[in-house]
């Protein structure tokens, strides 16, 4: 239960950041509040009584982004449909997860993609905190640095170097603090217009009201219309949630010790088949796709073995609810310093490409570079797909040039030519 605490601690800033990033789709904040909290709840719980493993799962850090700024802003696809993406990369998941295939998709998938759009995606989110905490803002010749004029950036940046400063110095719960910190102070902060930063409500708890409308979402009609332009993104959900989990819960499963009579992390089927069971779920309420958290790590660090850590979890997300006025009145410049810290910690692998083969370590480097100058990560993942693909022909790689890959290069290559309009 201690453990189940610790982890609660450490993932909680979910509830304010997820519905920030969520609002961006046109989604309603309180709304975003009250999913995230259910498929918190829903999805830590299966994982306790299915699997039984000290892992607690919310929506993911990285498709939240995806979801919003990426297929609903940048594509301009509305929420049904990729609600209904979301639901489809899950039932997909579901299904490998319950047959040996997930592991030859492991094995077979190129691994300079596989980082590629583990560091893109890093770079996306960062890209996405730099914007929302005001500290990137559209000049003439692109993104230049926010006004230091504006109260609301200074404290952005000083939100940044405290969460820096709690993180370092292994603070329990510090990203939440921080968020907590910053909207307190943000009381006292006005924009340049004058507004405060934070304006708290007059009401602190109250009983949750969950939006009912946003169960089962889908829209399956406007998904098929829109087929071959939304497929790669479905895709996205289905590869990113799959190896998102298989990396979060081998970690957790093994600093646990948690292994089988072969000295291999404890990771059977109902493990895979729990953590895509959520994100089923997770759509049917209303949020993006949910997944192992690898927050879980610091419970297992106080001692965290089995379930109860995720049901402690769970229970603490239910409890939490009572305050969904006061999480709704966190500002986007509190949630900015953590968005940026997540993705700068998804980039903190970059320096093991030194010891990738040939030309292979430009793969990564050039999705990261597409995604940072343009925003923009589809493009840069069908520009890393088609580069592998070149380097392994022209390395006569045969038999790295697999039917997987030649597939995914004819659904990316077929986005980009019904997204550029050429289709």
């Amino acid at each position: 239960m201690l453990a189940g605490l610790t982890t609660f601690g450490a993932m909680a800033y979910i509830m304010a950041v997820n519905p920030d990033i969520l609002s961006a789709a046109g989604l309603d904040r309180h709304a975003m509040v009250m999913t995230t909290i259910a498929s918190a709840v829903i999805g830590s719980l299966i994982m306790a009584l299915w699997a039984n493993l000290p892992i607690a799962l919310a929506p993911a850090m990285s498709s939240n982004v995806i979801f919003a700024q990426v297929v609903v802003v940048r594509m301009g696809v509305p929420a049904p449909v990729a609600f209904t993406m979301v639901l489809l990369g899950g039932v997909a998941f579901l299904a490998l997860s319950l047959t040996q295939w997930r592991q030859k998709i492991v094995r077979a998938f190129p691994v300079p993609v596989r980082l590629g759009i583990h560091f893109a995606i890093g770079a996306f989110i960062a890209h996405i905190g730099m914007i929302t905490g005001g500290m990137a803002v559209k000049g003439s010749e692109g993104l230049v640095f926010g006004h230091l004029a504006d109260p609301s950036v200074i404290l952005a940046i000083a939100g940044l170097f405290l969460t820096v400063v709690l993180r370092w110095s292994r603070i329990p719960a510090a990203m939440l603090i921080a968020i907590v910190t910053i909207t307190v102070t943000g009381c006292f902060v006005p924009h340049t217009n004058g507004r405060m930063v934070t304006n708290l409500p007059a009401q602190w708890i109250d009983w949750p009201h969950y939006p009912w409308h946003m169960l089962f979402p889908y829209d399956f009609k406007g998904f098929f219309s829109h087929f071959f332009l939304v497929l790669p993104v479905t895709l996205y959900f289905f590869l990113g949630d799959f190896f998102d989990a298989t990396g979060t819960m081998m970690a957790v499963t093994q600093r646990s010790g948690l292994k089988d009579k072969e000295g291999q992390p404890l990771l059977g089927k109902a493990a895979f088949a729990s953590d895509a069971s959520a994100s089923i779920v997770g759509s049917a309420l209303g949020t993006s796709t949910v997944s192992a958290y690898l927050e879980s790590l610091v419970g297992v660090e106080e001692g965290g073995r089995t379930g109860l850590v995720g049901v402690t979890v769970a229970l603490l997300f239910a409890i939490s609810s009572l305050f969904w006025p006061l999480i709704t009145s966190v500002p986007a410049v509190a949630t900015a310093p953590v968005l940026i810290l997540v993705g700068l910690g998804m980039l903190s692998g970059l320096t093991d490409l030194k010891d990738m083969k040939g030309m292979d370590q430009t793969v990564p480097l050039l999705m990261v570079l597409v995604t940072v100058m343009t925003g923009d990560f589809m493009i840069s993942l069908a520009l890393g797909l088609l580069l592998y693909t070149l380097i392994a022909f022209v390395s006569r790689r045969w038999s790295e040039i697999t039917m997987m890959l030649i597939g995914l290069d004819v659904v990316f290559v077929t986005y980009l030519v019904l997204s550029s309009g050429l289709g």
